[in-house]
């Protein structure tokens, strides 16, 4: 699989093609024969992407009730934890973005770790993360979340297997705690097909803007695609829990992706001014319970 995008790239570089943009959104690979490359249409429930202007219109009145609903959280003192996972290049940055691009940053925050250090690496394995925890009135949005040891720590061997049972037996315990404490856990996995996800690699990989976000562990995720379908689906099974549900979100195309996890979001809560028409519901197409996702 390395070899087959590295010859791929080859031949986009000498054929002198180049990328589409869109805003940073779904870029358009064009092929070394000029021919636009489709890969977000595999086991996608739409035939067309979500167009721009109703991309645009939708996210500006989704991003005006996400102001109402911090407001209500500031006013309330309520405390709210938001997870974004998935596969690497699934779009989890990108809605992220939009989530915080209107909100005050005094009470919402992006919580994305590094590498642990070594001090940290023999901490209770949670301990880094509840430093991170919000207080009353404040949202923290984790870029990649302790969910890390049951996917690539797991599937790459970062962990023993001793490290991931206990952290699989410990991690429903822990997010009971946190939601008994008062701080709701909203858990999103923004799913990506095998075809598109190596576009996206190619595009990182071509692209000058984009080759920061592109590691030498994402390209080794290629090889590893079952390894990590099997470590996603037994999270989900072991993990999701009523009071802390996976939500999955099919994130081929980034548009739809980014309004229906705001949608998912804003459901969850009656918060005062909120305008229901607006609001709507989650795409059924688009968003499923983690559970019920596996297989899919």
């Amino acid at each position: 699989m390395l070899r087959d995008v590295r010859e791929y790239i080859d031949r986009l570089e000498i054929g002198g093609h180049s990328i589409g943009e869109d805003h940073d959104d779904d870029p358009v690979l064009i092929d070394a024969f000029g021919k636009a490359v489709d890969t977000w249409r595999e086991n996608y429930p739409y035939d067309e992407r979500m167009s721009r202007e109703e991309y645009d219109e939708t996210k500006y009145l989704l991003q005006v009730e996400l102001l109402k609903l911090q407001n209500w959280i500031s006013e309330t003192g309520s405390k709210h934890v938001l997870l974004f996972e998935g596969r690497d290049a699934a779009g989890k940055g990108g809605t992220i973005k939009r989530f915080m691009e209107h909100l005050n940053p005094r009470h919402a925050r992006i919580v994305a770790l590094a590498k642990p250090s070594d001090r940290e690496a023999h901490q209770w394995y949670f301990q880094r993360y509840v430093q991170h925890l919000p207080t009353a009135g404040e949202m923290v949005l984790f870029d990649r979340s302790w969910y890390n040891r049951a996917g690539v720590e797991h599937v790459m061997r970062f962990c023993s297997a001793e490290q991931y049972e206990q952290f699989m037996h410990q991690v429903p315990l822990f997010e009971e705690m946190l939601v008994e404490s008062g701080i709701t856990v909203t858990k999103f996995w923004f799913s990506v097909t095998k075809a598109e996800q190596r576009t996206r690699f190619i595009i990182r990989q071509v692209d000058p803007v984009r080759q920061w976000k592109l590691s030498p562990m994402d390209l080794q995720s290629l090889d590893k695609w079952d390894d990590y379908t099997a470590a996603k689906e037994a999270m989900f099974l072991r993990t999701d829990r009523d009071l802390a549900p996976w939500t999955t979100i099919k994130s081929n195309d980034k548009k739809r992706a980014r309004i229906n996890a705001m949608r998912y979001f804003l459901s969850r809560f009656d918060y005062e001014g909120k305008d229901s028409t607006v609001v709507g519901e989650p795409d059924p197409q688009v968003v499923k319970r983690g559970r019920d996702a596996v297989g899919d």
